[in-house]
């Protein structure tokens, strides 16, 4: 079958545009819980462990392990209906967290986030890739990707003065469950408005799937469909360039997640902030760093891709995470001041949207189009894993390490630090390996199947 034309440019972004506010809006549901770390500790009587398991196991249980099977529904059937659900799933369990009346409640109510959350990245970038040839294809998923930043940009502005409006409004009852504390407020109005993103998913279009890998049978028959042990097998045999792209990649989730988690509680316990303070100003920088990291990092991948580095992603990746991200993330807790830690947050910003960005694309460059999502899956399943630890080790430091919370911030920079040695190390050893696999995608050919 003749390879098709691909989409029209215009409804090509558009698709891209739905997807990314859909992303951001997960980091939204995901991040606001952050900043309600301080009233949520004082009414529930939780330490710093058990506020990061909330943030982070609870979610994550599910969020990396049922992904597994979503990225493998998603290479095989409508990736507009798995996300539609995702979304609406994740949606009702944040609004869900704002019932909640003791430590389990919420802990089962933001593994409902997690459940639903983990339907949207294998399916979106999936999707994107069908939408894009592969010459501007990356510029498109790197644009999806800025969605991390957006949602927490939003999260922390949108979050911090909803919170001082909540704060001040009179006490919420809702029939049958009684008065709502401020927090609780939060999350129902945070969650609920997210499901019309659900209905806008009924406007995107299942794409033709392109990039499929043949296979000759024993019996001398070609085939495209792979199964649960051809998968495996695949992988398997490029083991070294999975592994190493999954490993280093896990220095941006657990320092990503640090950041993003612990960042507004240092500023209040170490320099005095208020949470409306340290969610409007973090919030900026993620705004406005965070879209132009990852603009400058598409920027510079398609300049270098031009001038014939195959890896140009993954190159461009590894720069900023050792130039950057890595530096500031280290630093930024150990400035003597507030506004020295602000301003050293804007490169941490700008080098993470740009790792973020280049190194989810990148793996979409070497993965045929019926292990896309599979491959997707694994890779937020070991970053995942690793990556939503990175909170709980802080904790853990800090409560039985140090044993003061106002030692927040030293335990932050050491676990960032030992992360990002690990992180580097695992980046530089993967580019060869990047560029093997890239060598060999390019030899699929591009061919096209009908639409689910």
């Amino acid at each position: 079958m003749t390879d098709p034309d691909y989409p029209k440019p215009r409804y090509a972004w558009y698709v891209v545009s739905v997807l990314t506010l859909a992303y951001l809006l997960s980091f939204l549901d995901r991040q606001i819980l952050a900043l309600l770390v301080e009233p949520i500790r004082r009414d529930l009587d939780i330490s710093d462990t058990q506020v990061s398991l909330l943030g982070n196991l609870a979610f994550g249980i599910f969020y990396t392990v049922l992904g597994l099977p979503l990225g493998r529904a998603a290479d095989r059937f409508s990736r507009r209906g798995i996300i539609a659900a995702g979304v609406t799933i994740w949606c009702l369990m944040t609004a869900m967290c704002g019932l909640a009346r003791n430590f389990g409640q919420l802990f089962l109510a933001r593994v409902g986030v997690g459940v639903g959350e983990a339907a949207l990245n294998p399916a979106a970038l999936s999707l994107i890739s069908d939408y894009f040839p592969r010459k501007t294809r990356g510029r498109a998923l790197t644009f999806y990707n800025m969605g991390v930043s957006l949602g927490v940009g939003v999260a922390l502005i949108f979050g911090g003065q909803l919170i001082a409006w909540v704060a001040a409004a009179p006490p919420v009852d809702v029939p049958g469950i009684g008065a709502l504390r401020a927090w609780q407020t939060v999350f129902l109005l945070v969650g609920l408005p997210g499901l019309l993103i659900a209905l806008l998913m009924l406007t995107v279009r299942e794409p033709l799937r392109r990039d499929r890998l043949q296979r000759r049978r024993a019996d001398g028959t070609i085939t495209e469909q792979l199964t649960v042990g051809e998968t495996v097998a695949f992988l398997r045999q490029r083991w070294r360039t999975y592994l190493s792209h999954f490993l280093g990649m896990s220095v941006v989730t657990i320092v990503g997640y640090n950041y993003f988690f612990w960042v507004p509680s240092m500023f209040v316990r170490t320099w005095g902030w208020t949470i409306p303070q340290i969610s409007l100003g973090y919030g900026l920088i993620n705004l406005t760093c965070g879209p132009l990291g990852v603009l400058f990092g598409g920027w510079v991948a398609d300049r270098l891709r031009q001038r014939g580095y195959q890896d140009a992603l993954m190159r461009t990746c590894l720069a900023a995470a050792a130039l950057l991200m890595v530096p500031a993330a280290i630093l930024t807790p150990l400035m003597p001041t507030a506004q020295f830690a602000l301003a050293l947050l804007v490169p941490m910003s700008l080098g993470g949207a740009c790792v973020t960005a280049t190194g989810a694309a990148a793996l979409q460059m070497i993965a045929p189009n019926q292990l896309r999502a599979q491959t997707t899956a694994l890779y937020y399943f070991v970053i995942g894993v690793l990556g939503l630890l990175g909170p709980t080790v802080v904790g853990l430091v800090t409560d039985y390490g140090f044993g003061n919370d106002g030692a927040l911030r030293w335990s932050l920079s050491i676990v960032c630090a030992g992360a990002s040695v690990l992180g580097l190390t695992f980046l530089a050893l993967h580019l060869p390996h990047y560029r093997a696999g890239v060598r060999e995608a390019e030899t699929w050919g591009g061919a096209a199947t009908a639409k689910n």
